[in-house]
């Protein structure tokens, strides 16, 4: 039983898993500070306000509807999404380009994989129209 425990916890995909999870959640922490502590704060300048939960509140028989807290998590999310790819993703991608130029490595031409049934089919198709036989309305 705990040689298959052993086994389990060595395997590699295991092991990368857990490294990206405690990397993730390392790296969490430093884009929640920077739209925290630099992007809302940025916001907060132009609009007035950190965060929109008291825009668009209304008391609906005693309870209280808040279109402004769904707002600023909208917001959030967005301002989330752009520091990551204007920190992360845009210049990785113009590293790995930098480094295919370096090394020669060209782009691969990414075609839609054919089904060989499609292709076959096809195949005879053309066939068919080729030696003038009528196919059969689709």
């Amino acid at each position: 039983m705990l040689q298959g425990f052993k086994e389990f916890i060595m395997k590699g995909n295991v092991i990368d898993l857990a490294v990206a999870v405690v990397i993730g959640a390392a790296f969490g922490n430093v884009v929640n500070a920077l739209v925290k502590n630099v992007l809302m704060p940025f916001i907060a300048g132009l609009v007035g306000s950190p965060n929109f939960d008291e825009f668009a509140r209304w008391n609906f028989n005693g309870n209280f509807v808040e279109f402004g807290v769904l707002l600023t998590a909208i917001v959030n999310f967005l301002l989330v999404a752009a520091a990551i790819y204007f920190a992360i993703v845009l210049p990785m991608n113009k590293l790995i380009a930098l480094r295919d130029r370096k090394f020669g490595i060209a782009a691969k031409d990414e075609e839609t994989p054919v089904d060989p049934q499609i292709a076959l089919l096809t195949e005879i198709r053309d066939a068919l129209q080729a030696r003038g036989q009528d196919l059969p309305p689709r």
